[in-house]
């Protein structure tokens, strides 16, 4: 006889389940992405990688697949808009359907303010935006088809510090924000959209700008006394993409370790 403790856990377990699902995860060789492909697979969803570096997703992919899923890597610049295309016939061809995509292909290093060129400016831009919204517009139809969709923009709290020398990259990264809420009032209520703004995660980019002494400062100033890891976004991602968040779209999530401004002194 099934006791009323092993019906609730079932019950939560729903939630947070993926099962049938397909998510399409950019920038999935490493860091970040990874960790969330990793991770949806792991609720249960099969996943299509993308990223720009084939032995990268190769390697990925094959994490998943010891995991009973289901897994395609499609290399290629998620800049060209002809690749984005190969990436949603190539997913619906061979995993059947879309229902979740994370947006998580982008990032910019510290930029000038007096030295940044016209075109430097506008790279930023188009590298962390134009991406997200024509693959989410390329993805809606296939979700719609599906009967439901999620989708998770992989923003910055450079989006909202106050800080110097990351005009474009916080300008790149509101706008991100703001694309977001405006496409959940277009898509809903069928699809949600929503994103998530990582603090300070350790991933393999961060590596080699990060000193012993400056991760240390940050840990001081950070409420919660660690950096993050790529796992802590993942974790909110598949919150986001799951059965659990399904009165939640239009929103922006701070996952940052209660840091609240870029003051790593």
């Amino acid at each position: 006889m099934t006791s009323t403790n092993e019906i609730g856990m079932q019950q939560i377990q729903k939630l947070f389940s993926l099962e049938g699902q397909v998510a399409i995860v950019t920038g999935a060789g490493k860091g970040i992405g990874r960790a969330c492909a990793l991770m949806l697979a792991q609720a249960g969803a099969d996943i299509a990688l993308a990223a720009r570096t084939q032995a990268d997703l190769d390697t990925v992919a094959e994490e998943i697949r010891a995991l009973g899923r289901r897994a395609i890597t499609v290399a290629g610049d998620v800049g060209d808009e002809a690749q984005l295309d190969v990436l949603v016939a190539r997913t619906v061809a061979e995993l059947g359907k879309i229902t979740i995509l994370v947006n998580n292909a982008g990032g910019s290093g510290p930029n000038h303010p007096e030295k940044t060129t016209a075109a430097e400016f506008n790279r930023a831009l188009c590298w962390n935006v134009t991406p997200a919204f024509l693959l989410t517009q390329k993805s809606v139809p296939f979700m719609r088809t599906a009967g439901s969709g999620a989708v998770v923009n992989i923003s910055s709290v450079a989006a909202r510090y106050a800080q110097k020398n990351f005009s474009a990259y916080g300008a790149a990264k509101a706008a991100l924000n703001q694309m977001t809420r405006n496409l959940a009032q277009d898509f809903g209520p069928q699809i949600r959209v929503n994103a998530v703004e990582p603090g300070t995660i350790l991933t393999p980019a961060l590596a080699p700008y990060l000193t012993p002494e400056r991760q240390a400062r940050m840990e001081k100033s950070t409420p919660l006394g660690r950096m993050g890891q790529p796992e802590d976004i993942a974790a909110a991602v598949l919150f986001l993409v799951s059965p659990a968040s399904s009165w939640v779209t239009g929103k922006i999530w701070g996952v940052d370790g209660g840091v609240e401004n870029a003051n790593f002194s």
